[in-house]
């Protein structure tokens, strides 16, 4: 099961989707999916941890925060120092870099999405 914050037309949904059978998907509501939540919830929660599949490298958070925007895509070639993922955090913004040459094997979290310092938000092969 996974984890997501989803935000339609300014209203935010917490949602857990499960996967079930040959790639079938199932969305079902945290709380209640016809009432939007008021606001964020304080406690961040960790992003979703990389797959089996995913890249060796890991980018992982410097600081707890909020994701504010992906640099990066799967597929794209970055170099060491290169931001992959804006992090927001005391209304500052953190940039989470490449710590080496590398490509995007997967984007592990999203915008919107609360990470604990330390969460894998990335990989590289």
């Amino acid at each position: 099961m996974k984890n997501y914050t989803i935000t339609v037309n300014g209203n935010v949904y917490d949602v857990t989707v499960e996967e079930k059978g040959a790639g079938a998907a199932q969305a079902a509501p945290a709380a209640t999916a016809a009432a939007p939540k008021a606001a964020p919830a304080s406690a961040p929660k960790a992003a979703p941890k990389a797959s089996a599949g995913a890249g060796s490298i890991q980018v992982k958070a410097g600081a707890a925060g909020k994701v504010f925007k992906i640099e990066a895509n799967v597929g794209q070639s970055v170099k060491k120092g290169d931001a992959v993922v804006i992090i927001e955090a005391m209304k500052m913004e953190i940039p989470v870099v490449a710590p080496e040459d590398g490509t995007v094997a997967s984007i592990d979290a999203a915008v919107g999405d609360a990470v604990e310092a330390g969460a894998v938000l990335a990989t590289l092969n």
